[in-house]
């Protein structure tokens, strides 16, 4: 994020530890006493690492195909660096348009952009699909904000003020987000001086993302989950307002999101005069783009499988384009379909060009359905993989306890399979939809190419025949059987399937919280050996490598109960 220094003894040195000389992984090192690098610790506990901009997480998040998006990022870029000389300033720009017209793929590439320019001081980038589950909610947002500008050369004095909040204040992490913007943010920054290399942007990427998390034991309707998330949206966006209306905050924000209701309210009724809208529209042709992307794609095509230069013809290209109304996703999504090694390339190809509006509605998405469902009925059982998808990207039944991590995929085979192989033929055909791990990663997730997917599937007036009604009856059917059981279906070593049993008796704390799922267990636990559970979660616990020993012990205390009972009613166990 920061500009060249002199080169220094410690260049690129990793993991130093002299005394109280720390240095944090990079190109560059930082000096912290011991109280200081326990701030650091403490702040480092409460960030989403894979929401920064470059993270690992983030490697194969969408960028802009070279020379594409040119014009939105140099829009952008401009206004960074020369927006004070408009007639109006405005401090915040706001990056909107329609589901899969690139607007993380822009956000990525202008971050990148002003990192190697010295601009970028830090960012986060929500996600409700992809990535660790803390980049869904606002409680790591300003921890993540402030730990970047700890880490930035170039506001090494305000990463010290924000350390010493952090060491006098440790539970601000528990605060109001406009407490902590403020004390985390605001104040270090009015102690300090604004330097002329100082950096000069924060990115907000996929705020309508951003969910609101669920306290206490009874789940949200769906009504009422929406309109706790776009609490949690109109919050962050209040604290980001007070934030640029302070005289000490010296960085513009851009914030990029669809065009929600409670956001565009938000734009044009509240902070109208702070904000330039950037709607991604034919403005900054996107249309030239996608041919760009579309020339560069069947080129590789053309020399994988020695097929002529002129392959495919300059109509298919420009029809594509057409279809897809100007949402990126969709040439993107067709390319990945075309690529496949399913059938040659020109006969996938006659599958997208085949494909037709289902009815005449202007609906714009309709083409981009018709893929989505082309492609879902690829599969050998195109019903039980949309209820695999659904269950996977629908939910957050399936996800661990650390927010850090995501299940593997490997776990969320053998928890979904009925019998062994059979992820491998559910999900056949689906990797231009999917991110599917080889067989031999075992700890990589699933992973969507895009939030659309999971928006086509969630509308039964576009997924037609494939909607799945209640994704979670799926979890309910395996975690019993696998109970009944005493494993999943495919044969493991000893040592995956102690790892697997492991992980599934992490996901007893779901059926603690949903009630009425666990009551129903209770009844049918004469027909499970419950004494051997509670001893496999009592040996757990005298595993030294136990992942996580609070929940096992929590799992003994529910399960002796239930054989507690279940003797006081006389059932006797053989």
């Amino acid at each position: 994020m920061s500009k060249p220094v002199a080169m220094s003894n410690f260049h690129r040195a990793r993991n130093v530890n002299t005394g109280d000389i720390t240095n944090i992984n990079a190109n560059n090192y930082h000096h912290y006493d011991g109280r200081s690098r326990n701030a650091v610790e403490k702040l480092r506990e409460h960030i989403a690492a894979g929401a920064m901009h470059d993270s690992d997480e983030r490697c194969d998040a969408p960028k802009c195909h070279p020379e594409t998006r040119v014009a939105v990022q140099d829009e952008l870029v401009n206004w960074i660096e020369h927006g004070d000389e408009e007639e109006h300033p405005k401090r915040i720009v706001w990056v909107t348009g329609p589901a899969g017209g690139g607007k993380t793929a822009i956000m990525g590439s202008a971050a990148d952009a002003c990192e190697e320019k010295g601009l970028l001081a830090c960012g986060f980038f929500f996600s409700s699909f992809a990535g660790s589950t803390n980049r869904r909610f606002k409680r790591c947002l300003v921890a993540t904000l402030a730990y970047q500008i700890v880490q930035h050369d170039a506001l090494r004095d305000v990463g010290e003020r924000i350390l010493s909040c952090v060491e006098r204040n440790p539970a601000i992490f528990q605060r109001q987000l406009k407490v902590q913007f403020d004390q985390l943010l605001l104040r270090p920054l009015r102690e300090g001086r604004n330097d002329t290399d100082w950096p000069k942007v924060i990115f907000i990427d996929g705020l309508d993302e951003c969910q609101a998390e669920e306290y206490g034991d009874t789940p949200r309707s769906p009504q009422d989950a929406a309109r706790a998330n776009e609490a949690d949206q109109t919050e962050i966006l209040h604290a980001l307002l007070k934030a640029t209306n302070d005289p000490s905050f010296p960085f513009r924000i851009i914030i990029a999101s669809r065009p929600e209701p409670a956001i565009q309210s938000f734009f044009t009724d509240i902070a109208p005069q702070t904000t330039r809208k950037i709607f991604l529209d034919d403005k900054y042709k996107p249309n030239a783009d996608m041919l760009l992307f579309l020339n560069s794609k069947f080129k590789s095509i053309q020399r994988q499988y020695q097929l002529s230069a002129s392959w495919p013809s300059d109509n298919v290209k420009q029809t594509l384009v057409e279809n897809a109304s100007g949402q990126f996703i969709y040439v993107a999504a067709a390319m990945r379909f075309i690529e496949g090694s399913s059938a040659p390339p020109q006969e996938l190809l006659d599958q997208v060009m085949a494909l037709r509006r289902q009815d005449d509605s202007a609906n714009p998405f309709a083409l981009l359905d018709a893929l989505y469902t082309h492609i879902l009925n690829s599969s050998p059982k195109p019903l039980l993989a949309a209820r695999w998808l659904s269950l996977i990207f629908r939910t957050n039944y399936l996800e661990n306890l650390d927010p850090d991590k995501k299940l593997s995929a490997r776990f969320i085979q053998h928890f979904l399979e009925t019998s062994p192989g059979e992820a491998s033929y559910v999900l056949r055909g689906l990797n231009s939809l999917v991110s599917i791990p080889p067989i031999d990663d075992h700890t990589s997730p699933y992973s969507l190419f895009h939030k659309s997917l999971t928006d086509f599937l969630e509308d039964r007036s576009r997924c037609g025949s494939l909607y799945v009604d209640d994704p979670y009856e799926l979890y309910h059917t395996r975690y019993l059987q696998i109970w009944k059981n005493k494993g999943p279906a495919a044969p493991l070593s000893q040592l995956e399937r102690e790892k697997f049993l492991d992980q599934f008796m992490e996901q007893f704390h779901c059926l603690i919280q949903w009630g009425s799922l666990f009551i129903g267990m209770e009844q049918k636990f004469d027909s499970y050996d419950v004494p051997w559970w509670v001893c496999s979660q009592d040996e757990f616990l005298k595993h030294p490598n136990c992942l996580n020993r609070i929940q096992h012990a929590v799992n003994v205390f529910y399960l002796f109960s239930t054989v507690h009972k279940m003797a006081s009613r006389k059932i006797v166990f053989l």
